[in-house]
């Protein structure tokens, strides 16, 4: 029997959840990118966190982590060179609060370490 699987946290909620190439008449299809994938490309990519550093802000392990980094990263590189719209939905995730941080404490910067 498989282990239950842990819920990402996830301290970001998007304002906007669909994108689409301006010529909606090529479009060709959508990708689905869960929040969770959105939350790991906010943490890398934009903050610039390393990856056991993101890995411990969602509450989980560095290679885990990475796995969620490279599907995002696939499903948007084949949304730009196929035409495909970019919808952002579902996942597995808890948002951020205190529960999530459980096993978990905060060090510099903010970053959660583990105890």
């Amino acid at each position: 029997m498989r282990r239950a699987r842990r819920r990402r946290c996830v301290g970001f909620q998007p304002n906007f959840i669909y994108f689409e190439p301006r010529d909606r008449a090529y479009t060709c299809g959508e990708e689905v990118l869960k929040l969770e994938e959105l939350e790991s490309i906010r943490l890398k990519d934009f903050l610039q966190l390393d990856q056991a550093s993101a890995a411990a802000q969602m509450g989980i392990s560095q290679p885990t982590f990475h796995r969620i980094i490279t599907e995002a990263h696939r499903k948007i590189a084949r949304a730009l060179i196929e035409g495909k719209a970019i919808r952002i939905e579902g996942g597995h995730y808890v948002m951020v609060d205190r529960t999530c941080w459980q096993g978990y404490k905060k060090g510099p910067m903010g970053v959660v370490e583990r105890r």
